[in-house]
C-alpha cells in the first residue's frame, strides 16, 4: 500500500496508486502525483478530471482551454496558453473542475470548439515580460489616440491589451459608425512594430471595460459580474413609476441603467391587477381624477377638482366604480369609502452601548456655544481678581518708593512717617500738617482716617471691601 519508508506508522501514507519510489520522510509521499492523490481521495476510483478550465484576461476578458497534460491548477495562478493567433498569452485561472462544465453550459459552448490548449504554470521570466508588456499599453494608448486625431478618424480609441508575449496589440475602440481606419493600422503598425488588431466594442462593453463606481455606491455591474447585455428600454422606467429623467436614468455608458431590468419582472407581476388607462371615475358630486398608484399595497389616489386632499381608494373598489360608470350608475361620494391610511408608527430604538459621554446629541455643540459667554465672563473676574497678586512674584521688579503711578490712576497716599508723595502738575495742592478731619483742598475725600500702606497684604484688601469714612 505504501511506500515502506513512512516516519508516521506502518501501513504507509498514501492510498493505493501511490508512484513513489521509498523517498517518504515526514508522512508525506515527496515524489507522488498530487493531482492522482486528490482524486483518489475526493472522487471514485474511476473518474477522470475535467480538462477544460476557464482563464481571464483583462477587462473582464475569460476564455476556455484544454488542459491536456493534466497539470495541476489553483484558482488565481497565472498560466502561460496558447494565443489566438500564435505566440502565447497569460492569464489568471478562474474556473476548474466540474464547475467548467455548467459554465460551458451556460455559455452554449461545446468540447470540440475548444482547441487551444495550456503550456504551463508562467515562470519569472514569462511574468516579467507579461508586466513590461502591461506597462506598455497606456502610453500606446495615447500614442493611438493621437495618430488618430492626425487622420481625423471620427472613433475613440478606449483600452489596449498587449498579448502576453508582447508580439501584438488589440486596439479596442468605439464609433457610431463604420470607420476605416486601414491607413491608421499602417501607421500604428511602423510605429508600434507588433501585430495590430482593431476590434470595435459598445459603449456598454467600454464601461465595463473601464470599470467605475455607480450611482448605488457600488462597482459596476458590467465590470465585476454581468457579462450579457440585454436591451433596456424606457418601458421600464414606465412601468416602475420613474421620472423620465435622462441623467438619473442614464449610467456612466450614457445608455439606460441595467439595473433597470432586475426588477421588471416583479413590477409587471404586481401590475397584473390594477386597471389599466384609469383617468377618472364618474360620481354624483362631480369627477374624481387619477393622480397616483400604489403598485404593491394596491392603493390608487383620487382626487375632486378644487380639491386639496387626495382620496385613496382600493383597487378591487376602483374597479367597481368603473363597472358602474359603463352601466351608467354613479357612486355618491368617494370620501366615504376612502381607505383609512394610518402612519408608520415610529419605534424609537434603544442604542446597544452606553451613552456615556453624550456623543450621539445633536445639540451638544449648541450647548458649547451657549455656555461659552458664561465661561468668558468668568474668566475675566477671575484674570482682575489675580490682577492684585501680581506685584507678589518674585520675577516681576517692585516699583520703588517714591515713584507715581501714570496719570489718571489712583492717587498715591503717604507712608505712615514717610516722605509725602511728589506733588503731580494738574492736581491740587494737599496742606502738610493739616488737622484731623479737615478735607483736603479741591477734593471731597477726608483725611481724618489713616492712609493705608501699600506693604499690607492685598489679599485682605480684596477679601474684605474697605469701608467709607464717617464725616466727623
Amino acid at each position: 500500500m505504501g511506500c515502506g519508508s513512512c516516519s508516521t506508522g506502518s501501513g504507509g501514507c498514501a492510498p493505493a496508486g501511490c508512484k513513489s519510489n521509498g523517498s517518504c520522510a515526514t508522512g508525506g509521499c515527496g515524489k507522488m502525483e498530487v493531482y492522482d492523490w486528490l482524486s483518489n481521495l475526493d472522487m471514485p476510483s474511476n473518474y477522470i478530471p475535467f480538462q477544460v478550465i476557464e482563464v481571464k484576461f483583462k477587462g473582464a476578458r475569460k476564455e476556455f482551454f484544454l488542459n491536456a497534460d493534466n497539470i495541476y491548477l489553483e484558482i488565481g495562478e497565472l498560466i502561460a496558453v496558447e494565443g489566438p493567433t500564435g505566440g502565447y498569452d497569460i492569464g489568471h485561472v478562474s474556473l476548474t473542475g466540474e464547475l467548467v462544465r455548467m459554465q460551458m453550459k451556460r455559455r452554449k459552448t461545446h468540447m470540440d470548439q475548444v482547441t487551444r490548449k495550456v503550456y504551463r504554470k508562467a515562470s519569472e521570466t514569462d511574468v516579467e515580460k507579461w508586466k513590461i508588456a502591461k506597462d506598455l499599453e497606456w502610453e500606446t494608448m495615447h500614442k493611438a489616440r493621437k495618430l488618430a486625431l492626425d487622420l481625423r478618424l471620427s472613433m475613440k480609441i478606449s483600452d489596449v491589451d498587449y498579448q502576453g508575449d508582447r508580439t501584438k496589440a488589440t486596439f479596442f475602440y468605439t464609433a457610431e459608425g463604420r470607420v476605416d481606419f486601414r491607413e491608421l493600422i499602417k501607421k500604428m503598425a511602423e510605429t508600434f512594430r507588433i501585430r495590430i488588431e482593431m476590434r470595435q466594442i459598445g459603449m456598454r462593453q467600454e464601461a465595463g471595460r473601464l470599470g467605475g463606481i455607480g450611482s448605488c455606491g457600488r462597482e459596476l455591474c458590467c465590470s465585476t459580474w454581468l457579462t450579457n447585455f440585454k436591451t433596456v428600454s424606457t418601458a421600464a422606467a414606465r412601468y416602475q413609476n420613474l421620472s423620465l429623467n435622462t441623467l438619473k436614468l442614464a449610467g456612466q455608458c450614457g445608455k439606460l441603467k441595467c439595473c433597470l431590468n432586475y426588477e421588471l419582472d416583479t413590477y409587471l407581476d404586481a401590475l397584473k391587477d390594477i386597471p389599466d388607462r384609469i383617468e377618472s371615475l364618474h360620481t354624483e358630486i362631480g369627477t374624481a381624477r387619477h393622480q397616483k398608484t400604489d403598485i404593491f399595497k394596491k392603493i390608487m389616489w383620487f382626487s375632486y377638482p378644487n380639491a386639496e386632499d387626495w382620496i385613496p381608494l382600493k383597487v378591487s373598489r376602483v374597479k367597481e366604480i368603473m363597472a358602474m360608470n359603463k352601466s351608467g350608475q354613479k357612486p355618491v361620494n368617494l370620501k366615504e369609502e376612502a381607505v383609512e391610511m394610518t402612519p408608520a408608527a415610529f419605534v424609537e430604538k434603544s442604542p446597544d452601548y452606553e451613552n456615556v459621554v453624550g456623543q450621539d446629541s445633536l445639540t451638544r455643540l449648541d450647548d458649547k456655544s451657549r455656555n461659552k459667554g458664561g465661561r468668558n465672563s468668568k474668566s475675566a473676574a477671575s484674570g482682575s481678581r489675580n490682577e492684585g497678586r501680581s506685584n507678589s512674584r518674585p520675577d516681576r521688579p517692585s516699583r520703588p518708593e517714591g515713584q507715581n503711578r501714570p496719570q489718571g490712576g489712583r492717587p498715591q497716599q503717604p507712608k505712615q512717617g514717610g516722605q509725602p508723595p511728589v506733588q503731580q502738575p494738574g492736581q491740587p495742592k494737599v496742606q502738610q500738617g493739616a488737622p484731623q478731619g479737615a478735607a483736603q483742598q479741591g477734593t471731597g475725600q477726608p483725611t481724618g482716617q489713616p492712609s493705608v500702606s501699600k506693604n499690607k497684604n492685598r489679599n485682605n484688601r480684596r477679601k474684605k471691601p474697605k469701608e467709607k469714612p464717617k464725616d466727623d
